[in-house]
């Protein structure tokens, strides 16, 4: 399944697949989409370990504006995105499952409202299996065909989800749900003048205005008095 990142902030960190459980030696593409100048923002990790480090040091291979890693159980932590000045993107958590089963579920967040399919995934073949689904630890579904699908996603859904199978059983991944981003009203402009200025401003640039004015005025006394 493949979401497509909305980044309202200075930069994002794409992730393709958009999944976090990976098997060993499958392949990720990671990108900072940076609004304006994307010079001097890299992507950067911090792994189980406490090894902090950036793409193309010991790790990953630049191509372009994307960092590409072959996995390996050792590239399990937290990516993020980061300036020369130290500002920060969002993160994505990877785990790189040593084990026969992951779960495949989105690393970025989800808007509410959204179809979502989780995959309970086997390395060998068939790929897909009957599987059971849990949620924060309690069992929700039991699928034979190794995927749930979740029709439109609320804030509920929200949680740690992990999935079993007789091949054996996926880490556990969280999935992140967002209420969907309001739509910006258009600036309103501020008259910087007070009212008594701008009226006076009206009157005098518009004299035929005001002549309009005082003969509409006068012509409602004459009726009146009529």
């Amino acid at each position: 399944m493949e979401l497509t990142l909305l980044c309202w902030q200075l930069s994002c960190l794409s992730i393709s697949p958009d999944r976090s459980q990976f098997f060993k030696l499958e392949s990720v593409s990671l990108s900072c989409e940076v609004q304006g100048n994307s010079t001097g923002w890299r992507v950067v990790r911090n792994t189980e370990s406490g090894n902090l480090s950036e793409c193309n040091t010991d790790w990953g291979k630049l191509k372009g504006p994307s960092c590409n890693v072959s996995l390996i159980p050792s590239d399990s932590g937290v990516y993020w995105c980061e300036s020369g000045s130290g500002e920060h993107s969002n993160v994505v958590n990877i785990t790189v499952h040593a084990g026969a089963v992951i779960l495949e579920s989105p690393a970025l967040p989800v808007t509410e409202g959204d179809s979502v399919t989780l995959r309970c995934r086997y390395q060998g073949t068939p790929s897909d299996l009957t599987a059971v689904f849990y949620k924060d630890g309690s069992l929700i579904r039991n699928e034979t065909t190794g995927e749930m699908t979740i029709p439109a996603v609320s804030k509920s859904d929200e949680g740690l989800y992990k999935c079993t199978s007789s091949k054996g059983e996926s880490p556990e991944s969280w999935m992140t749900v967002t209420g969907p981003t309001p739509i910006p009203f258009p600036a309103v402009p501020v008259l910087s003048m007070s009212l008594p200025r701008l009226l006076c401003s009206l009157l005098v640039g518009s004299p035929y205005l005001l002549v309009t004015i005082i003969l509409l005025v006068k012509g409602c006394r004459s009726r009146t008095q009529g």
